[in-house]
């Protein structure tokens, strides 16, 4: 069983903020046979089934900061090893429309990542993150993710949704070298 977790804030007023791309990534890339969603553990989950694997789709409804709590509470219902998870998030050190994915490493500065590495009590699972930056140098940090992309960017991004949509397919499929190899392109 795979867990992809997308990342982002509930509520109508951040819809296409720059930090739910995780959501809207995520929720781009589910199949069409995807149910849902069904709320629990302090999220929206979705049931799929791809290339042969059950994949449990989290949009945790915490909010940011406590995301943690909905990423821990379905590992341990469905007993989901944390290799089997990937998190989708955005990056603002990382140039609008990029991907990178990596297998473990730190948090760095993104409070949900944060709290998921708190409450998992390791940073071994996968993340896929979405460039939405470079941050303005004149604004704070919650001003600019919680901001919208400009039109420009929106293109950007939106462009990036397919190559992500597939680098996740591979995740899924475990063809992790081509999952890399298309986060470089």
């Amino acid at each position: 069983m795979k867990l992809v977790v997308g990342l982002g804030n509930p509520g109508n007023e951040y819809i296409g903020t720059r930090h739910n791309v995780g959501f809207d990534v995520v929720l781009s890339s589910m199949s069409d046979q995807a149910s849902g969603p069904v709320s629990k553990f302090q999220g929206n989950l979705y049931d799929d089934c791809i290339g042969g694997k059950k994949v449990i789709t989290l949009l945790p409804q915490t909010f940011m900061n406590l995301s943690g709590k909905s990423v821990r509470s379905v590992i341990s219902f469905y007993k989901i090893d944390v290799g089997n998870i990937l998190v989708v998030y955005d990056d603002f050190d990382i140039n609008v429309g990029k991907l990178r994915l990596r297998q473990s490493g730190s948090a760095g500065t993104h409070n949900g990542m944060k709290s998921i590495v708190q409450e998992l009590g390791t940073t071994m699972f996968w993340r896929l993150r979405i460039g939405i930056g470079p941050k303005d140098a004149t604004r704070s940090v919650s001003d600019f993710v919680l901001s919208k992309f400009t039109n420009t960017q929106s293109s950007e991004i939106n462009s990036v949704f397919p190559t992500a949509r597939e680098v996740i397919l591979e995740w899924i499929n475990e063809d992790y070298n081509h999952a890399f190899r298309l986060c470089s392109l």
